[in-house]
């Protein structure tokens, strides 16, 4: 590998500058064809934000490493604002890890490293879209697919306060039934790899889940997945805009957790009316 190569691949992921637009334009008829007769997606509240506005997108996402409802999402803004009009994702370091091809991809649509100095230098320039719970939110349990789920992560509260952007929740449902996640065996593959199991590939993943999905059928560990063709409803919630922003609302513990608090059980509320809505459009 050369000098130049291996600098390439240091720097993917770390710099705002891999958003292609062109390659944005280009996947739209294929993610068009997802969102209207895949997922047949339905999606409300985007007269909530104007694209000239610098937000923190807050997510719950669902449905393994495909993550559909996030993709989707990322395609309405893409057909509302136009391709030209920049949003950026954060994706975990450790995608950038196992498969860095699919990540350089991903970073050309808009990802970049899940990391604090990434996170402030695209809120800089554009909304960014962030989902806290990660693996153990994208692979949670079906028992706990109407549950917001961030597990205990307030690292985006602080993004928001130090930056001065209002939160926007978006919540999805249905995604959750793209891949039936059973259990996570990931406390108990952890103890049988202190006891000298290495992990698969040499990473050492947040979950083992097992769960039903394609194109696996019966799948343990965090596989890629195809998503199952199923409906999805999301909503992009009013803005939460917090009383208090800086660098010393950042440091307040207790205001950080009560923040914290505030946007969860918001959007718990949220997704528990859009839970109720897509029940009564189902048994229409």
């Amino acid at each position: 590998m050369s000098k130049k190569q291996h600098l390439f691949k240091k720097k993917s992921g770390w710099s705002l500058d891999e958003r292609d637009p062109k390659f944005i334009e280009s996947l739209m008829p294929l993610l068009g064809f997802l969102y209207q007769y895949y997922f047949q997606v339905k999606t409300s509240g985007w007269e909530n934000i104007s694209p000239k506005e610098k937000v923190l997108f807050v997510g719950s996402h669902n449905g393994g490493l495909a993550a559909p409802d996030m993709t989707m999402m990322m395609y309405d803004w893409f057909r509302r604002f136009g391709v030209e009009q920049p949003i950026y994702g954060l994706m975990h370091p450790k995608v950038w890890q196992v498969s860095l091809p699919m990540a350089q991809l991903a970073a050309k649509a808009g990802a970049i490293a899940a990391h604090p100095k990434m996170a402030y230098t695209a809120l800089r320039e554009a909304s960014l879209l962030v989902y806290p719970g990660g693996a153990e939110d994208v692979f949670r349990p079906h028992y706990l697919r109407n549950k917001i789920y961030f597990a205990g992560r307030k690292g985006f509260i602080k993004l928001a306060l130090r930056a001065n952007v209002p939160i926007v929740p978006v919540i999805s449902w249905g995604a959750h039934d793209t891949l039936i996640v059973l259990a996570d065996f990931y406390k108990i593959v952890q103890q049988l790899h202190e006891w000298g199991m290495p992990w698969l590939l040499g990473i050492d993943p947040e979950v083992f889940p097992i769960y039903l999905g394609l194109p696996w059928g019966l799948a343990i560990g965090p596989l890629p997945n195809i998503p199952l063709p199923v409906p999805i409803y999301t909503q992009v919630c009013p803005p939460i805009v917090f009383e208090r922003y800086g660098t010393e609302a950042a440091s307040d513990r207790h205001y950080v957790n009560e923040c914290y608090e505030l946007v969860v059980n918001q959007m718990q509320q949220e997704l528990d009316s859009l839970v109720q809505r897509t029940a009564k459009l189902n048994t229409r």
